[in-house]
């Protein structure tokens, strides 16, 4: 079994990546990759999918983000042009991280942390972003949050 987890929105060859993946696997071997869509990214924000207000505040990003993303058709369709079959996608929420009150999530995003795309934020827009998240957050009752992100898994198989 090969796992790719979080890389191929770093390559734009992903027929080049697969035609290794399916090289180094034995017959019945397993490729799973797991990355986000342009769809997973572009979620509304909410108490639990933080990123989304990213977006919401300053939309040029969106196109920064999607761009350097594959729709799950592009993955599939490289995938099987590389010999795989049964080829699945599933969607699913991973749990990032759980912060105990608003003040630890607003640490966490002034030291941009684990999120490259706060990196082509000003320090000035940063602080901007988190006012806004503050504001949009504000009505949670209980303080503690489950920052979650959404993911893609293909899977698929070398005959």
């Amino acid at each position: 079994m090969i796992l790719e987890r979080a890389v191929i929105h770093h390559i734009n060859d992903l027929n080049i990546c697969f035609k290794e993946a399916f090289h180094m696997l034995k017959p019945g071997g397993i490729f799973l990759i797991q990355d986000r869509t342009p769809e997973d990214c572009l979620l509304e924000g909410n108490s639990t999918h933080i990123r989304g207000y990213f977006f919401s505040k300053y939309p040029y990003l969106k196109s920064k983000e999607t761009n350097r993303r594959h729709s799950s058709e592009k993955v599939i369709k490289a995938l099987l042009a590389e010999g795989f079959k049964d080829t699945q996608a599933f969607s699913f929420w991973e749990t990032r991280k759980t912060y105990k009150m608003l003040a630890d999530l607003e640490t966490d995003l002034l030291n941009r942390t684990g999120r490259s795309i706060l990196h082509d934020l000003s320090d000035e827009q940063l602080e901007e972003l988190v006012r806004y998240i503050k504001e949009q957050l504000s009505s949670n009752d209980n303080n503690k949050f489950i920052e979650k992100d959404r993911w893609t898994i293909w899977k698929a198989i070398k005959d």
